[in-house]
């Protein structure tokens, strides 16, 4: 990049451009950069202070209500709209890059994505992911939102959306966005009676995922629920 593009009093963002930034870079040099495109430069390193003494880390800034950023002297609906967009470009720039994957290596990876693609989620949602017979992405769909137990997810219903895809081969996923990434037993029966039902219509259920916002767990590569799974990628 040339220098002399960006103008000699924009230091920061010719350091930005230049270098970016990660995980390192100091909180307040991010959300100052950031606020200054809708606000004036020496206001933004004030409120930029000013925001992370009251919400503590940027996840913090970022978390907080609009009408409470938005009533922030000198920071406006609009930069507290512009905060409020990050996170949700972040997730959808996450799904996309995910949904470019197209084979898998193994079930470890599969997880993976499950993860990725269910983990943004802010209200309860049961996904499916769709293979092919060789173990390539063919499809993903949430089939139903709540909780695993209480949505009424149907088995038909699943067996419907195989037949409509294709399906040869799937596994599932739901979130807890508030819980702990652990089965329950209802988690355990239903999955052992999708497994069951599938395998008659020669459709293998590889995995069922259970999602939190960082965590996961694979009941296929659990001891307590690996006997469900009988089929491997």
């Amino acid at each position: 990049m040339q220098k002399n593009i960006i103008p000699k009093s924009d230091r920061e963002l010719e350091s930005f451009l230049i270098r970016g930034f990660d995980i390192h870079t100091p909180q307040d040099q991010v959300l100052e950069l950031l606020l200054r495109y809708t606000v004036p430069k020496e206001k933004a390193k004030i409120i930029s202070a000013e925001l992370l003494e009251r919400y503590k880390t940027l996840a913090g800034v970022m978390d907080a209500p609009i009408e409470e950023l938005s009533a922030i002297k000198g920071l406006g609906v609009k930069a507290a709209a512009l905060l409020k967009l990050i996170v949700p470009i972040s997730n959808i720039y996450s799904f996309d890059k995910s949904n470019r994957i197209r084979s898998f290596s193994g079930i470890e990876d599969i997880d993976r994505y499950l993860f990725e693609r269910m983990r943004t989620y802010e209200n309860e949602k049961v996904g499916m992911l769709i293979l092919t017979a060789d173990g390539k992405f063919k499809d993903f769909v949430i089939i139903s939102e709540g909780s695993i137990d209480s949505v009424g997810i149907s088995i038909r219903e699943i067996m419907k959306i195989c037949f409509e895809k294709g399906a040869n081969i799937i596994a599932l996923a739901h979130n807890h966005p508030s819980g702990l990434a652990l089965p329950s037993p209802e988690d355990a029966a239903l999955t052992e009676q999708i497994e069951t039902t599938l395998s008659g219509v020669n459709v293998k259920l590889l995995d069922h995922v259970i999602v939190v916002n960082d965590d996961y767990v694979s009941m296929a590569l659990s001891k307590e629920y690996s006997h469900i799974f009988r089929h491997k990628i």
